[in-house]
């Protein structure tokens, strides 16, 4: 095959990027498998529009598709069904512990809250842009994250200042 000057920089791209967007969809979704069949999709997406998109913000392109894809999973889903097993990892921290109780204590959350507490926490986007990904007004942003943190809180008092104050 023929690599094109374009094919290499989509490829670079992703290849710089795919982990940490994995992760996220994983986070909203809470399951490892769901999360890479999102990755893919969006993946997809930005390969047909690769050309209009590339010169403005991929990643963000890319952070949208998957989020929505996965609302419109949820709203074809009505019910979470969320594995208790924690994503494929080899990873030898001492906070191992920790990052499985937050992750079971995160897939219990509601999508909606989930999804702007990655958005908000693991990915460091702002508020604004957290409610223009999600399509939602930047007080819902504020009210999520607010009653996703005070449940995460609640669901595990274990993590302590881990989950800070919101």
């Amino acid at each position: 095959m023929r690599w094109t000057g374009v094919d290499r920089e989509f490829a670079a791209f992703v290849e710089a990027r795919q982990h940490r967007l994995l992760r996220s969809a994983y986070l909203v979704c809470g399951d490892h498998h769901l999360a890479q069949d999102l990755l893919q999709g969006a993946l997809v997406k930005l390969a047909l529009r690769w050309s209009r998109v590339r010169d403005g913000d991929p990643e963000a392109f890319l952070r949208t598709v998957i989020y929505r894809d996965a609302v419109s999973w949820w709203r074809r889903r009505r019910r979470e069904d969320l594995s208790d097993d924690p994503p494929e990892r080899s990873d030898s921290g001492e906070d191992v512990p920790n990052r499985l109780l937050f992750a079971a204590a995160l897939r219990r959350l509601p999508p909606r809250q989930r999804a702007v507490l990655v958005l908000r926490y693991f990915d460091d986007l702002t508020e604004a842009r957290t409610a223009e990904i999600l399509g939602v007004t930047v007080g819902t942003v504020k009210s999520q994250a607010s009653a996703g943190l005070r449940k995460l809180r609640d669901l595990a008092p274990e993590l302590g200042e881990m989950v800070g104050r919101g």
